[in-house]
């Protein structure tokens, strides 16, 4: 079978804020096409990796390639018009409130790429009756909304733009179990509709399993283990055993402080 192309391919990036290193050399390589989720726990780097991706966070050192290209020796400019063909999904939605919910999902549109408001606003009912929403909710507020509405929202503007990668930031965070498995299907979808290449982090195993053709396990700013998803529960790692399993008692030390 022939090997699909690299769409990312990182290598030993690194972190620190301060005297913590967040990220200790982590190597990592994704093909077009393919959707990773990346596990583990809290302050493991997983939201740093994503922005220094995203070109938010420079990391002190390594590399991050897109589609062969180093973006970290671009100039800004240069590097601003690459990770423009990224989608993200924040965690929470992160929707402005003090905008409509279609002027939301339009936001890149209009104000990144300079496009007028009519078709803007077409592009954005288009992209909500996507991710099955009724056109009445475009003229709403993000605070009339639900949080799996709001995370709906979140994902129309995610691929408003038609970006050939997608970003999901704890997808399903907050959400009660059927709504989460809606985003999800919805994530699985769209990803495929768009044919996007795909990064997920996330501590909802469920949600992992369902959206994921492979899954990285993150650790102390490590990548521990990766491989498909249908495998992670018999992945022979104890670091993936602890977290999946939730057991307190592992190679993963959690620091516990008194408040």
């Amino acid at each position: 079978m022939t090997e699909q192309p690299l769409k990312i391919s990182i290598r030993g990036l690194k972190k620190s804020f301060g005297a913590k290193e967040v990220l200790s050399g982590v190597d990592l390589d994704l093909e077009e096409g393919k959707s990773l989720v990346i596990i583990g726990g809290s302050g493991t780097g997983k939201s740093v990796l994503l922005k220094c991706v995203l070109g938010l966070i420079t990391p002190d050192n390594g590399e991050i390639a897109i589609d062969g290209v180093n973006i970290l020796k671009l100039s800004p400019f240069e590097r601003a018009r690459k990770t423009r063909q990224i989608g993200m999904l924040f965690q929470g939605a992160a929707l402005f409130d003090s905008l409509k919910v279609w002027e939301n999902v339009a936001f890149r549109l209009i104000y990144g790429e300079g496009k007028a408001h009519g078709p803007s606003r077409n592009a954005a009912m288009d992209r909500l009756a996507q991710v099955g929403l009724p056109p009445e909710v475009g003229d709403l507020s993000p605070n009339e909304l639900s949080g799996g509405m709001q995370k709906r929202v979140a994902l129309a503007r995610a691929i408003a733009a038609d970006p050939d990668m997608l970003f999901f930031d704890e997808p399903t965070t907050g959400l009660d179990p059927i709504t989460a498995d809606v985003i999800n299907r919805l994530i699985v979808d769209r990803v495929k509709a768009v044919g996007a290449t795909a990064i997920s982090i996330t501590h909802d195993m469920v949600s992992a399993r369902k959206i994921a053709d492979e899954i990285a396990m993150i650790h102390q700013g490590r990548i521990v283990w990766r491989g498909p998803a249908s495998e992670i529960g018999a992945s022979g790692n104890p670091y993936v055993d602890q977290f999946v399993n939730g057991r307190a008692e592992g190679p993963i030390k959690m620091s516990l402080k008194n408040t």
